[in-house]
């Protein structure tokens, strides 16, 4: 009854004083990068209502790229100011850490999203329609795939403009995911990024119905993976009594010294601990793509829009790393003993499932989701280290491969027969007489994804492979070697198939790319070679950006 008693004067209490409510307080300067994003994907959707829609696709393109370099400059202005060093602290009342990794990782994900766009605007690579340049995106997304309305969408020349602010919104999501500084911000973000790809997923002017498949495929088993995180959150909740980073380190670290009198009997249960952690780390991996949570990566991929599988195959994993590094040095460092050895697991298995499955592909899509769920494991090895070496060389990882990633998918674009792009590894045999430029350029991907030497991988895998040979990791090392050695056979195969083999008589062509599709594959393959070549700079960046505000 007291107790009852105690928690009505506490409410009356706080009802009698408004004033003694705290007004939020938020560093909007801090945030302008997310802020930039998310007030012009608004926009975008204003655009989509108002404007006349032949005049949407300039607007929408202008606006997306303005907004995303704006957001790159305020994400330089920050990291010129010091806030990834000396005033690295935490912003937007605990929610948001901003430090050296977060702007990092936020501009990678910005730049990469900046280049995406140039894919998503391509025009000029399939036949006009009726009179009407076409993009990779269905005319009228809600119409029965090859039903009469969508045949008349095409006849009227519709474009889905409105993928530009759907990609704003996934990328203000992205933003936000590897800065959270607590777990209900970490939860939304989630939701933020994984529902607009859902729906960039289902868009593909071609193969509607497997687009469709591979959106379905991965909303269900995303909201399973959303299901276990917001679980894993509860139980952390009920263990330490907080939802920030600093709160439940303090209590894993001090255990029952930190944990209220009056609910010690239900706080600091290890098994809230254990069970909570676990299930948040799966919600990550899913986004990571690390076995035994890849499932969905190569339908999607498959499925997917080229343009939408290029940048959710290099941004999703820029977001979905930084966040699994923040949880792991910043809320489980003092679980470092309990985590380890589970996450040594899980690197093994990606790297060899990934190299090993990725021989038996016969499409080129699917072949480069499985070599993206190795390369996560290669990563992985990085994230293993826990030294700011591991973090350094993670943060380099990711920057490289997403540009290589990125112009690989870009590539996938320009090869065509009538039925759309030429994804069959078949059909791809002789391309390098028939268009020998694109098969080199393809071919130079190819290398830095094996991790030959001056390509970004090479750079790439020595850091991460001796952050983790550092901290005593030597065997996972070894074994990281051999899947690499496994996955530059197929990477070989394929190059050895576009130079080496007869082109067929029906063999696909290569399509003539507008100025913007040739862009992003230039930024791609100039990234890849300076990476490979002077990658010292860079890594230094890394290195000063390898420390988490706590």
């Amino acid at each position: 009854m007291s107790s009852v008693a105690s928690v009505h004067s506490l409410w009356t209490v706080a009802a009698g004083a408004p004033g003694k409510i705290p007004a939020p307080h938020i560093e909007y300067t801090e945030l302008s990068p997310t802020l930039i994003v998310l007030g012009a994907a608004v926009i975008g959707i204003l655009i989509e209502a108002l404007v006349p829609r032949r005049n949407r696709y300039y607007s929408q393109l202008l606006l997306s790229l303005v907004a995303l370099a704006a957001a790159f400059a305020a994400v330089i202005g920050l990291a010129a100011g010091g806030f990834g060093s000396s005033k690295a602290h935490i912003a937007a009342m605990g929610a948001i850490a901003v430090d050296g990794p977060a702007l990092f990782l936020q501009g990678t994900i910005l730049l990469v999203s900046l280049i995406a766009v140039f894919t998503f605007a391509e025009r000029r690579l399939d036949p006009a329609a009726h009179g009407n340049r076409v993009d990779s995106f269905a005319a009228q997304p809600a119409a029965v795939p090859g039903g009469p309305a969508e045949q008349a969408a095409v006849k009227a020349g519709f474009t889905t403009t409105e993928v530009f602010p759907i990609l704003l919104f996934a990328v203000g999501g992205m933003l936000i995911f590897p800065a959270a500084n607590d777990l209900l911000t970490l939860f939304i973000a989630l939701e933020v990024f994984s529902l607009p790809l859902y729906i960039l997923c289902a868009l593909a002017r071609r193969q509607r119905l497997l687009s469709q498949e591979a959106a379905v495929k991965y909303f269900l088993l995303g909201a399973f993976s959303s299901a276990f995180l917001l679980f894993g959150v509860a139980l952390l909740y009920g263990y330490a009594g907080t939802v920030g980073y600093a709160g439940i380190a303090q209590v894993v670290a001090d255990g029952a010294k930190q944990i209220d009198p009056a609910l010690a009997g239900t706080m600091g249960n290890d098994a809230l601990l254990l069970i909570g952690a676990a299930l948040v780390l799966m919600g990550l991996l899913f986004k990571v793509g690390a076995v035994p949570f890849h499932m969905w990566t190569p339908d999607v991929y498959q499925g997917a829009p080229t343009p939408v599988t290029g940048f959710m195959a290099a941004a999703t994993k820029v977001a979905a790393f930084g966040a699994l590094l923040r949880l792991l040095y910043v809320v489980l460092p003092g679980m470092r003993w309990d985590w380890r050895p589970v996450m040594w697991g899980v690197a093994i298995i990606t790297m060899l499932g990934g190299a090993i499955v990725a021989i038996t592909q016969t499409d080129i899509k699917r072949l480069l989701a499985y070599s993206s769920i190795a390369h996560a494991g290669f990563i992985l090895a990085g994230v293993i280290a826990t030294s700011e070496d591991g973090v350094s060389s993670v943060l380099f990882y990711l920057g490289a491969y997403s540009f290589v990633t990125l112009g690989a998918f870009a590539v996938v674009t320009l090869v065509r027969d009538a039925g759309g792009e030429a994804t069959a590894l078949s059909k791809w045999a002789g391309l390098g007489r028939r268009s020998p430029l694109v098969a080199a350029v393809f071919a130079v991907f190819l290398l830095a994804f094996a991790g030959i030497p001056l390509t970004s991988g090479f750079a790439g895998k020595f850091a991460v492979f001796k952050a983790a040979a550092q901290s005593g990791a030597g065997w996972l090392v070894v074994v990281g070697v051999l899947s690499s050695a496994i996955a530059a056979f197929f990477y070989i195969r394929v190059i050895v198939l576009m130079f080496f083999n007869e082109p067929k008589a029906d063999g696909p062509t290569v399509a003539v790319p507008s100025p913007l599709t040739t862009t992003a594959i230039a930024i791609g393959v100039t990234a890849t070679l300076v990476l490979g070549l002077a990658p010292q700079y860079f890594l230094d960046l890394a290195g000063h950006a390898g420390v988490f505000v706590r």
